[in-house]
């Protein structure tokens, strides 16, 4: 039994490492064929893609590529030969200095946007708009606009290494840091663990966010997983558990009789957005569950609501060449202007050298029999719940 440590960047050491084909055997660890695994990190070239670095992990049935220049995001991957991610009109990972946030008004974020997951934080993450402070008179204390979904999915990593053990089934991690950071401006890191267990078609995400200044800090985050074909197609559904939906605006309002059921690609569709509040499991889990119409296909995401306490599932079936995509979204508050989370109490503060943890669990059905148990620890959660389904936008949680 072993435990190996592999660095694949480093800034402050000048470590950069694209040569590396890391694999147990490279590292000294045991391995089998039913389990076996390999890491190699690659710089793209060319177009808006030019400079972007990513890992490429194989692990049995599993594979993902992750983004360190952007911020840890998972681009893409397949699960048995599944493939997992969307198809955006943002077709190959683009470099953040291509990235204008204040573009279009504010959603110059959406220039870069086509992972299968990719964090909204730290400081922000809602829309665009202007953050208001006041007094407890309601004098304006500051005011400053805040573009869409926040920094971190376009800042990169300054630390990436990979763990690895072979004590029991074992364990691949894959660790980035990164800085949101700038003068007169706080400085939030995230500290981002990937982990893998070699065979399975599972993953997990473990963040932590430390508040690095001197003065107390603000905090959300929302993780935008993004799933397209073959999971999402016409009469898809979302399965979770939840104590209370409601829509996010009247558009949203007038599709929540079939709130959770999806459409094939619709020409002139626009988008619909749900907030919910989950029910956790005996582990403080809720689950989020997206199935194929004929339930053979599932992708499900399990997060810790002690942190990540909401959910927003946003339905975007517009036409394949427009992004047919839906977002399954644990939040630490919903996606609003940061004003309207901070007076509604759901915006994290942080004293100087404090930390908050994210967790969040991963596991892809491709057959009948998993996808069918996934669906019925759902539904015994949900069974044990009442739900509220409200027809129009709830007070306190739309802006």
């Amino acid at each position: 039994m072993a435990n190996v440590h592999f660095q694949l960047v480093d800034v402050d050491q000048q470590v950069f490492d694209s040569e590396t084909i890391i694999t147990p055997a490279s590292l000294g660890l045991q391995s089998n064929p039913q389990s076996d695994w390999s890491i190699r990190m690659n710089r793209l070239h060319g177009g808006l893609s030019e400079g972007v670095d990513v890992i490429s992990l194989h692990s049995g049935g599993l594979q993902l590529e992750v983004l360190p220049t952007r911020g840890m995001g998972i681009w893409k991957g397949s699960a048995n030969g599944v493939p997992l991610g969307w198809n955006s009109p943002v077709q190959r990972p683009v470099h953040p200095n291509w990235v204008d946030q204040m573009r279009r008004g504010g959603i110059g974020w959406l220039d870069g946007f086509n992972e299968l997951i990719c964090r909204c934080g730290l400081g922000w993450h809602g829309a665009p708009g202007n953050d208001v402070i006041c007094d407890s008179d309601g004098k304006i204390l500051s005011e400053q606009f805040l573009p869409l979904h926040g920094r971190i999915a376009n800042l990169p990593a300054h630390k990436v290494s990979v763990s690895a053990s072979d004590d029991g089934p074992g364990r691949i991690d894959i660790t980035g840091e990164i800085d949101e950071a700038s003068m007169f401006g706080g400085h939030l890191r995230l500290r981002s663990t990937l982990s893998v267990v070699p065979g399975a078609c599972e993953f997990r995400i473990t963040d932590v966010v430390t508040n690095m200044g001197s003065n107390p800090a603000e905090v959300e985050m929302l993780y935008h997983c993004n799933i397209g074909e073959p999971f999402l197609g016409e009469g898809s559904e979302y399965h979770g558990a939840a104590t209370e939906v409601a829509p996010r605006d009247p558009r949203a309002a007038d599709g929540i009789n079939m709130w959770n059921i999806f459409q094939g690609p619709t020409p002139g569709y626009s988008e619909q957005v749900y907030f919910t509040k989950p029910v956790a499991d005996a582990d403080g889990f809720g689950m989020a569950v997206l199935t194929n119409a004929e339930a053979t296909a599932a992708f499900c995401v399990r997060f810790d609501t002690s942190t990540l306490p909401w959910f927003v599932l946003w339905k975007n079936t517009q036409p394949t060449a427009d992004g047919y995509v839906t977002g399954l979204e644990p939040g630490s508050s919903f996606p609003n202007l940061r004003s309207v989370e901070r007076k509604n109490g759901r915006v994290i503060r942080l004293e100087s050298q404090e930390e908050v943890g994210f967790d969040l669990k991963f596991q892809i059905a491709t057959n009948r029999q998993q996808a069918r148990k996934l669906l019925d620890e759902v539904t015994s959660l949900q069974v044990a719940s009442p739900r509220t389904i409200h027809s129009k936008p709830l007070p306190g949680w739309s802006s």
